[in-house]
């Protein structure tokens, strides 16, 4: 679903898909605002049970990027869109095996990237994945 709110200087659309999580908290999963989506962090949770899709990093990185990918595709974007990502990692020693999944995704055109290790991530997951995308 997409509902679009105005303001004085840009529309502001808010994305909002039944295929990605719900938020679990005061917030959107994505807005789009003229043509750049500002995607919420996704975690590795599976939409239809609320549930990580794993333990692991491996499952968990994936289903974050599919949620992603889900979210991009309701504001009519894909991947290639994708200017910026940020990465937060439980455990930074993660980060080679992260990258090799990561690159699953993006292989083509290399959005810029920070990667940092958080303390602790909402519903203790092993990864967050937020993005800005272009079109």
């Amino acid at each position: 679903m997409i509902s679009a709110c105005t303001g004085t200087e840009t529309e502001k659309i808010i994305i909002d898909t039944d295929e990605a999580p719900a938020a679990i908290g005061p917030y959107s999963q994505g807005i789009l605002a003229g043509n750049t989506l500002y995607a919420a962090g996704q975690l590795g949770l599976d939409p239809e049970t609320g549930e990580m899709a794993g333990e692991d990093l491996e499952s968990q990185t994936r289903k974050a990027l599919d949620n992603l990918g889900v979210v991009l595709e309701a504001a009519g974007m894909s991947f290639q869109d994708v200017v910026s990502v940020d990465v937060f990692l439980s455990d930074i020693e993660n980060f080679s095996a992260f990258n090799t999944i990561y690159s699953e995704y993006f292989t083509e055109t290399l959005p810029a990237r920070a990667v940092v290790e958080a303390a602790r991530l909402p519903r203790d997951a092993l990864v967050e994945i937020k993005a800005v995308a272009v079109r």
